[in-house]
């Protein structure tokens, strides 16, 4: 089938993994990808279904989408978690379809148009084989994603992933070394999953260090960053691999989601404060330096004023890197949603600024302390709109920390430049380059 695709990827980054196999089926069958969706004759839409915002926006997607019929457009594509888990609901009243997919059915997407274009409207969710087919990988070359489990076993009260991508399952570590070196040439890897840190916890003892160690000794990629490492799974062994290992970039994504004890316990999670502030204080302690990010949710249900003052006292006190805040979701098959006590919007959304405005004045003051610091700047291009380069330093993880702009007579994407800070805002850096970094 030689046609041309463009997709839509919404979402995480382990949504966009998903993305890329789909991109490896259409170029391994000959088709042509396309960044200008004017030009696609197949559009596919990478959904999101983790919050009702977000499946609000997968669905606006798929009706935008749609406007392209007007030009070259013949066949939409539905696929990710929003089809994965509300196909009942959106097969028939997403008639702007013409195929659905559900996260594991890469493989089914040339079959599944083969029938859309003789006439048949295809619903081929949980048809497909599962397999990890081969990527085609959408990032900057410098930057590789690299997925190495799917679904969760933490059940926290508040979320539908499990119902959505089922038990937490680690993929081989031979496949992900396999995979890994596959990738080529890259400045960074970066690991994620639901939780990273539980690989190999579905089939066995604990693997996950073990796979840092595995993935340090490839020489296709200069750095390891990792994401979303579970409180309460964070071990000595992986402290001292972050700790030891030069490769492992001193940067964790922890997250938190609350502070107090009782709106953790509502929420399923299994640490409570005091664990929190002795594992931060161990992070501190063993790995100086260290740069940490987490994500907090205001609103969650009987949660309280008092409460929530907590939580903005716990920032203050703890004074995070940077920081993610999101009102609490009502999500339909999860525990929480049958949950008395749910809070009102405005209510959350106040609570959300307040969160944003504390954590606002805790990143201002870090960053301020960068402003006559010479650092290590990886370029990720040019931002126009500033007239500059924009890169990022090792405690900016990619499309969710801020990040660093500076001028210099050229610069190229991917290399490394050594940026004198001359200003600072909340979040981002401004410098200038003092000449590629050794």
């Amino acid at each position: 089938m030689k046609k041309t695709f463009g997709m839509i990827s919404l979402g995480c980054d382990k949504n966009r993994v998903d993305g890329e196999r789909l991109l490896g089926e259409i170029v391994r069958h000959g088709g042509t990808l396309t960044s200008d969706l004017s030009e696609a004759q197949i559009l596919i839409v990478n959904t999101c279904a983790f919050l009702n915002a977000a499946r609000e926006e997968s669905i606006s997607a798929v009706l935008e989408g749609n406007a392209y019929r007007k030009g070259k457009l013949e066949k939409i594509v539905v696929t990710g978690c929003l089809p994965e888990k509300f196909i009942s609901e959106l097969y028939p009243a997403l008639t702007e379809a013409d195929v659905f997919l559900g996260v594991k059915d890469a493989s089914e997407l040339f079959p599944a148009l083969e029938r859309a274009y003789a006439g048949d409207r295809i619903n081929a969710v949980g048809t497909g084989s599962g397999d990890r087919l081969e990527r085609f990988v959408s990032t900057m070359p410098h930057l590789k994603y690299l997925k190495i489990a799917d679904g969760c076993f933490n059940r926290c009260t508040y979320c539908l992933i499990p119902k959505i991508r089922g038990k937490y399952v680690s993929y081989p570590m031979e496949e992900l070394l396999a995979e890994a070196a596959s990738l080529g040439e890259t400045d960074e890897l970066v690991l994620v999953a639901q939780d990273t840190t539980r690989y190999g916890e579905d089939v066995g003892p604990n693997r996950f260090a073990e796979l840092i160690a595995r993935l340090s000794e490839l020489d296709n990629f200069r750095r390891i960053r990792l994401l979303y490492c579970y409180p309460e799974a964070i071990t000595d062994e992986l402290i001292r691999t972050v700790r030891d290992n030069p490769k492992v970039i001193k940067y964790l994504d922890i997250p938190m989601q609350h502070s107090e004890d009782r709106i953790l316990k509502l929420m399923g999670r299994r640490g409570r404060r005091a664990d929190l502030e002795s594992l931060l204080k161990t992070l501190r302690r063993e790995i100086p330096g260290i740069a940490l990010r987490t994500t907090f949710i205001a609103g969650f249900p009987t949660e309280t004023e008092e409460e929530h003052r907590a939580l903005i006292e716990f920032l203050r006190e703890e004074k995070f890197d940077n920081c993610g805040f999101f009102a609490y979701s009502r999500e339909p098959d999860t525990p929480a949603y049958r949950m008395k006590g749910h809070i009102h919007p405005s209510t959350k959304k106040r609570w959300v600024r307040e969160l944003y405005a504390a954590q606002e004045s805790i990143s201002a003051a870090k960053t301020a302390t960068q402003v006559g610091k010479t650092l290590e700047i990886i370029c990720d291009g040019i931002a126009y709109e500033k007239s500059c380069f924009v890169g990022r330093a090792a405690f900016q993880a990619y499309e969710i920390d801020g990040v660093t702009y500076f001028t210099a007579p050229a610069a190229e994407e991917g290399k490394r430049y050594r940026v004198t800070i001359d200003r600072s805002e909340p979040y981002d850096l401004y410098g200038h380059a003092e000449g590629e970094a050794e």
